[in-house]
């Protein structure tokens, strides 16, 4: 039972130093330059007289290529570069903007600046109009509100869901233009 653990935890691990398994490598110097096709025995005492590592580079290559590299170095370069990708990387959220069927002019204005904002910053928009006690019978005043802000928000965003009923309110999702 034990072995197969053991397998499990060499496989995730880098193939590095006295990993490599392959009778025949390639091996490229620390600047670049190739030493040439060598044994990998070879190649790890070359590696440990500069105080480097052998590092597997490509298996799929015939023969394999390994590299002569200080592998922490490396390793911390790698990781650098996915956090900095992340950082980078914008995820798309569904900001609401809730309104009543009755809306005045200058709240339905302030409604739709929030929305084109959201839509700028790369995030859906979901259109919410709410009813309250035997208002949900104006269902049509709604939807006619809906389809207005669409219209209105056409240059910056695209209808994703049409108006439809959930409960006492009417809901629109809204994503940005690509």
């Amino acid at each position: 039972m034990t072995p197969v653990i053991e397998k499990r935890r060499t496989r995730d691990l880098p193939q590095i130093n006295e990993r490599i398994r392959f009778p025949q490598i390639r091996v490229i110097d620390s600047d670049g330059s190739q030493l040439g096709i060598i044994t990998p025995q070879e190649a790890l005492k070359i590696a440990e007289e500069r105080e480097l590592d052998l590092v597997l580079l490509s298996d799929k290559a015939e023969p394999p290529v390994c590299r002569i590299m200080d592998y922490g170095k490396y390793k911390f370069e790698q990781e650098k570069k996915a956090r900095e990708a992340r950082k980078k990387q914008h995820t798309a959220d569904v900001k609401e903007v809730k309104m009543r069927y009755k809306i005045e002019e200058h709240d339905y204005k302030v409604r739709i600046n929030q929305a084109e904002r959201f839509l700028k910053d790369g995030d859906k928009v979901k259109a919410t109009v709410m009813f309250r006690g035997r208002e949900i019978q104006h269902s049509d005043l709604a939807e006619s509100l809906l389809k207005r802000m669409a219209t209105d928000l056409q240059a910056f965003g695209e209808v994703q869901q049409e108006p439809k009923k959930e409960g006492r309110n009417m809901m629109m999702l809204i994503s940005p233009k690509k």
